[in-house]
């Protein structure tokens, strides 16, 4: 006798406060095949196809290279420039392709939505798994370069998945909040590349995060810091190699990562009842 699978029962009474986390789960074949499609879809029908997710981090590097390298001369405690750069630059790698796709993936996959449901939830976090791939890559880069400096790792690293961890949650914890506010207010597509632009620069990827909190009042540095992405580039630092540890300000960064993350679930979880109606 064949065995029946359970039948899911959507209850439109359920309370507000549960994210849904079991049903998710449910769903993780759904969430598989979004991001392997994302990832076909993402290089398809190009001549130089993977090649474009190294192109685009050695280009920055480049630029950073002879700007904040050559040009102004940042001291970074005497670790070489262009490893110091990258390991700024594999965490925003990661932040920035998360937030800049989750922001979109609502409105991309409205067709899909208004025709079957499924936990929309799931279209913003396959773009997490996606965006692990360039992450990869960045990180390679970062391997590469530490044999070729003889770079000698901190003691700390066993911290380094903590901050990656960090890094995943920020990420999506933006990336959902984008999700669902660009299905109110379109203009959030146009918001997104802007700041992804000025977070660039503005985020201590290429330079310390002490050159700027140094020169602050401290009232102006706590701002800086609520920058999330600015104490966890600067506790990864300390982990891959002995860098200045993360003073009390990055702990404000870090609670900006879980008060991001969790607001922007059950934001989420809100707009998600509306969304076939107004996506």
């Amino acid at each position: 006798m064949t065995k029946q699978k359970p039948t899911l029962v959507i209850d439109a009474n359920r309370r507000s406060l549960s994210l849904g986390l079991k049903e998710l789960f449910q769903y993780q074949d759904l969430f598989l095949v979004l991001a392997y499609r994302d990832l076909r879809v993402r290089y398809a029908q190009t001549f130089l196809g993977l090649l474009w997710a190294v192109i685009q981090p050695v280009s920055t590097l480049l630029i950073f290279t002879l700007l904040f390298g050559k040009a102004i001369k940042i001291d970074t405690g005497g670790v070489p420039y262009p490893f110091f750069a990258v390991t700024g630059m594999a965490l925003w790698t990661y932040f920035s392709f998360v937030m800049s796709n989750s922001g979109q993936s609502i409105i991309q996959a409205q067709n899909m939505i208004k025709k079957v449901y499924f936990p929309r939830l799931v279209i913003p976090l396959s773009k997490a798994l996606v965006g692990l791939v360039d992450f990869a890559i960045v990180f390679a880069l970062l391997i590469v370069l530490a044999f070729y400096y003889d770079i000698t790792l901190s003691e700390n690293i066993w911290w380094v998945p903590a901050f990656i961890l960090l890094n995943v949650l920020c990420a999506l914890g933006v990336g959902v909040w984008l999700s669902a506010l660009t299905v109110r207010f379109r203009d959030f597509q146009h918001i997104v590349p802007f700041v992804v632009q000025f977070g660039l620069y503005a985020t201590p990827v290429g330079f310390p995060a002490k050159l700027i909190a140094d020169r602050l009042p401290d009232w102006a540095a706590a701002i800086y810091y609520l920058n999330p992405m600015a104490g966890i580039i600067e506790g990864f630092r300390w982990a891959l190699i002995g860098t200045e540890a993360p003073g009390t300000m990055s702990y404000l960064s870090f609670g900006m990562v879980l008060l991001l993350f969790v607001s922007g679930l059950y934001y989420f979880k809100r707009v998600e009842k509306v969304m076939p109606d107004i996506v």
